[in-house]
Formats: structure tokens, sequence, C-alpha cells
């Protein structure tokens, strides 16, 4: 299959901003984009809606990402309508607490969405992109999986391990047209004042004293699904100002 045509893309978890932000950004390249979401449904459809009319190709898609046979039973029906040529696993939830109040839910659930959830989500796509010669799958990651970060060991523990599984993953299917990377942001715009990201703590840490843009992020993750992008695969790319 030849990389330059228009491709069919699923993005989870864009119902938030940074994956409405990367859905927005491969809808312009002429792709058709499957908003995925779960908890908020209506703000995926709304997306849609903003996409299609400005002329771009859209749909929407719900189900919980942790859950295997739902995710088996969503997808099945979006295969049906052709392959899904571009994954980008961007659901992910923060639960932040130290080690030591932490309850198990707490621990279970970003380990749960970040990183069963890309299996859950990734798995039943992979045999038709394998046929088709020709895959782009990208996994949204954390600066926090590269450096750590205090009151997120369960976050990073889930961003980590998607690190394993995008290197491991790529080895299995480098062969077959198909890559697989990692983008992992590190503050965003959308996340000054929350948590205590505020402009000035934002230039004591980060090198580049400035928080990062949502576009940014995207269009890393719009060059790992490109043509451009072929010959890089198994890869955690840090979007972060200089952090890691």
């Amino acid at each position: 299959m030849s990389g330059t045509e228009p491709k069919r893309a699923l993005v989870t978890g864009a119902s938030g901003t940074l994956g409405a932000g990367i859905a927005r950004k491969l809808a312009a390249e002429g792709h058709h984009v499957i908003l995925h979401a779960h908890s908020d449904p209506e703000a995926a459809s709304a997306g849609a809606e903003v996409l299609n009319a400005a002329g771009l190709s859209a749909s929407t898609i719900a189900f919980d990402v942790t859950d295997n046979a739902a995710a088996a039973r969503a997808l099945e029906e979006v295969l049906q309508a052709g392959t899904v040529q571009i994954l980008v696993s961007n659901a992910g939830v923060n639960v932040d607490a130290p080690m030591a109040g932490m309850t198990d839910e707490q621990w279970r659930l970003p380990i749960e969405v970040a990183l069963n959830g890309f299996f859950n989500v990734a798995r039943p796509l992979l045999l038709p992109m394998i046929r088709a010669r020709w895959g782009r799958i990208v996994a949204v990651s954390s600066v926090s999986g590269i450096m750590g970060n205090r009151g997120q060991s369960n976050y990073a523990a889930a961003k980590a391990g998607l690190h394993g599984a995008v290197k491991s993953l790529s080895r299995e299917i480098a062969s077959k047209g198909v890559t697989v990377n990692a983008v992992a942001p590190g503050i965003l715009e959308n996340r000054i004042g929350d948590g205590g990201f505020n402009t000035e703590a934002i230039k004591s840490f980060v090198p580049m004293k400035r928080a990062g843009s949502i576009d940014e992020v995207a269009g890393v993750v719009s060059f790992l699904t490109s043509d451009c992008a072929s010959y890089i695969t198994g890869q955690i790319i840090a979007v972060d100002g200089g952090m890691s």
C-alpha cells in the first residue's frame, strides 16, 4: 500500500485537549479520523462535527479501552469499513498521590487505561495493518515515563511500561511495513495552573523556559504517521523543551 493516499486514523482519548488536537492535525492532512471517547463522548462528537463542518472527514466511537471485550466488539465494527492504518493511542488518566498513601485503585487505573488500553486497542488492528503492509502506531506517553515524577509512581509506571511495549512490538512487525513509536510530552500549555504548573515554576525546570503547545505535539505525531518516518520505529521521542 502506498503511504501517499488518505488513511483511516483512530485517535483514542480524543475528547481531551491533546487527543482533539492530534485528531484535528490528522484530519487536516486528509485522513478520515475516528475520534474515540469513553467518559465524555459528547466532546468527541462535538469535535467531529467541527471537523466535518470544515470540510474534513471525521466520525466517532465510544468504548472503554480497559474493557478488552468491549474494545474488540467496537473495533470489529470499525474494521468492517476497512483497515485502520493509523492508531494514536492517547487515552490516559492521572490519579496522583504519594505511593505511601496511594490506594490499590489509584495504582491500577493509570496502568489499566494507558498500558492495558494500548494492548486492547492495538491488538485487533495489527493483523489488518500487517496484511496491508502499511501501518503507523503512535503511543502518547509522558516525560514522567522517562524521568519519573513525585506523586506519579502509578502514572510513570504505566508510561514506562508503554515504552517497553512500543519497543518490543516495533521489533515484531518492523519488516511488515508497520512502525511503532511513542511521543512523550512534557508540560503543555493546557496544564498551566494545574498541579502547580505556573509560569515561574516552568521556567525553573524546563530548559526552554516555557510550556509546549498541543500543536507541537500533534506535529510530531503527524510526522511519525507519515511516509517521511518510514525508517523510524521503536523510538520514544520526548517533546518536553529539554527536560529529559
